[in-house]
C-alpha cells in the first residue's frame, strides 16, 4: 500500500500535488509519503504481534535522519552495517533505540565504537572477526554481545546480487562449521554469544525460504544451548519484498506464518530488519522530461534523473514503474500491469493516442544510464514531469555525484503539509572536502 494517487489528473502524495513540490523544490527530487512509511511499519508489527517482535530498520535503504527519526519516534530500532550508519542511529535516536551491527567487515574502530554506543548485538560473519570483537571487548573490561550470523545454503531465491544465503558469497559463516565456532566461543572473557543471525537476501517475494531458513534456525539454537550457551535472539534479518510492478509481493502476515513457528519452538526473541519492506514504496522519484530522440529504430525519453540518482535499474536490472505526473488526456492513471506488453496487441492501458515504448535514460555519460528500457509511454513533451515509483530504498541511499551531478534534494510529506529534510546539493558542494588540496593561481608544487 501507498499514499501516491491520481486525482483529476494530476499525481498526488498524500494531499499535495506532485507538481507543486517539483516546481518549489526542483528536479530530480525524492518525495516521501509519511503515512506510507508508518502503514508499513504498523502492518509489520501487527503480523508479527504474537512475537512482540525487535524491529530495526535497515538504514542502508535509506539513511535520511528524518526517516531514521521518524521511524525510530514509532518504535523502531536500527540495523546498522558502518561506523556511518551507527553514527546516524545515534543521531536519530531515540535515546536507548536497539541497534544491530551487521556487515563483514567492521574495523577496530567501528567495533569501539559499537561497544561503547552500546549495541543490542554484533551479528559477526566471520571467526576472526568473532576474535577480534572478543580482543577489543577484553581490551575495555566488557563482554561483546553477539549473534552468530549463518549462511543456511539455501536455493538461489533473488537477484544474484542480492542473494546473501547461497553458498559461496561472503555472508555469513558455513552453517557446517558454525557449531564448531560457537563451541570455540564458550568461556571467552570478552564474548557473549546471545543469538543467531539469519538474513536471506532481498528482495524476496517467496516465504518458502523464511520457513527453511527457521527450521534450519532451531536446530542449531539447541545445539548451542547443548553446548551452554544461553541463545536469546533469533534475528531473522529482513529481505520483504515489495510492490515494484504491482502487487507481486506477500503481505507481512505471510511472511510471519514462516517465521513464527521457529519463536514458538525456541522461546527467543525475534528480531527483524526490514528496510525496503518499510521504505520502498514510501518514495517517488520526480524527474522533468528534457528531450526526445528517435535514432536506429528507437525512441529516447530524455530527462534529468540519472543513474547517479536511481542505479538500481543499471545495477541489479531492476524494473521501476514509471508514469506522468499530469496524464495527457484519455491516458489511464496507471501504466501498464506487465511492463512487457507487446504495445500490437491492443491493450487496453496502451490505446491512447502518441503511446510508444521508449527508453527512459538521463544525461549521465554511460551507455548505462537508463530508469527503464523498451517501456510503453504516453507521448510526453520538454518539461513534463516523470515519475518513478518504488524509489524510497536504495535510490538516495545508493546515489552518487558521478559526472560532478550533485545530489537531489528530499522532501517529506505528511497529509497536506511538506519539508525538506534533505536540501539539494550545490556545485559547491562538490568540491568542499576537496579545496584544501587547491593550490593559488599560478602556482606548482
Amino acid at each position: 500500500m501507498d499514499h501516491f494517487h491520481y486525482l483529476n489528473g494530476q499525481l498526488y502524495c498524500e494531499n499535495v500535488p506532485i507538481q507543486e513540490l517539483a516546481k518549489q523544490y526542483g528536479t530530480p527530487l525524492f518525495v516521501y509519503s509519511q503515512a506510507t512509511l508508518l502503514h508499513h511499519l504498523r502492518s509489520l508489527k501487527k503480523a508479527f504481534e504474537e512475537a512482540k517482535p525487535i524491529i530495526c530498520y535497515s538504514i542502508k535503504a535509506n539513511g535520511n535522519l528524518s526517516i531514521c527519526r521518524l521511524l525510530g519516534e514509532h518504535g523502531a530500532g536500527f540495523d546498522v552495517t558502518s561506523g556511518g550508519e551507527l553514527y546516524r542511529a545515534l543521531k536519530a535516536g531515540p535515546k536507548g533505540a536497539p541497534i544491530v551491527f551487521a556487515g563483514v567487515g567492521k574495523t577496530a574502530a567501528e567495533i569501539r565504537m559499537a561497544l561503547d554506543a552500546g549495541v543490542l548485538l554484533f551479528d559477526v560473519e566471520s571467526e576472526e572477526e568473532l576474535w577480534t570483537i572478543g580482543r577489543i571487548a577484553q581490551e575495555l573490561g566488557r563482554r561483546a554481545p553477539v549473534a552468530l550470523r549463518v549462511n543456511p545454503d539455501l536455493p538461489p531465491k533473488t537477484h544474484v546480487k542480492t542473494d546473501t544465503s547461497v553458498k559461496g558469497v561472503k555472508f555469513g559463516l558455513d552453517i557446517e562449521t558454525v557449531v564448531e565456532v560457537a563451541r570455540a566461543a564458550l568461556g571467552h572473557p570478552g564474548l557473549e554469544l546471545m543469538g543467531i543471525h539469519m538474513h536471506l537476501g532481498s528482495p524476496i517475494l517467496k516465504t518458502e525460504p523464511y520457513r527453511q531458513g527457521a527450521e534450519k534456525a532451531i536446530r542449531l539454537i539447541e545445539q548451542f544451548r547443548q553446548q551452554g550457551h544461553n541463545i536469546r535472539y533469533l534475528n531473522m534479518g529482513g529481505g520483504f519484498g515489495i510492490h515494484y510492478r504491482r502487487d507481486e509481493a506477500p503481505p507481512a502476515d505471510a511472511y510471519a506464518q514462516a517465521i513464527l513457528p521457529a519463536i514458538r519452538a525456541t522461546g527467543c526473541q525475534l528480531i527483524l530488519e526490514p528496510g525496503r519492506f518499510l521504505v520502498g514504496n514510501a518514495g517517488i522519484l520526480v524527474s522533468t522530461v528534457l528531450y526526445r530522440k528517435s535514432t536506429g529504430g528507437k525512441h529516447y525519453l530524455i530527462q534529468d534523473a540519472a543513474m547517479n540518482d536511481l542505479i538500481r535499474p543499471t545495477l541489479y536490472g531492476s524494473i521501476h514503474r514509471l508514469w506522468p505526473v499530469r496524464l495527457p488526456p484519455g491516458v489511464p492513471d496507471r501504466p501498464p500491469l506487465d511492463m512487457n506488453i507487446n504495445p500490437d496487441q491492443g491493450n487496453p492501458f496502451l490505446d491512447f493516442e502518441g503511446s510508444l515504448r521508449q527508453d527512459v535514460v538521463g544525461p549521465v555519460c554511460e551507455s548505462g544510464d537508463f530508469l527503464a528500457k523498451d517501456r510503453p509511454l504516453p507521448r510526453m513533451e520538454p518539461g513534463d514531469l516523470l515519475a518513478i515509483f518504488s524509489a524510497g530504498a536504495y535510490g538516495m541511499s545508493m546515489a552518487s555525484n558521478y559526472n560532478s551531478r550533485p545530489r537531489a534534494a528530499e522532501v517529506l510529506v505528511t497529509d497536506a503539509t511538506h519539508r525538506l529534510i534533505r536540501r539539494r546539493e550545490t556545485y559547491d558542494d562538490l568540491i568542499a572536502c576537496e579545496e584544501c588540496c587547491l593550490l593559488p593561481a599560478g602556482r606548482s608544487q
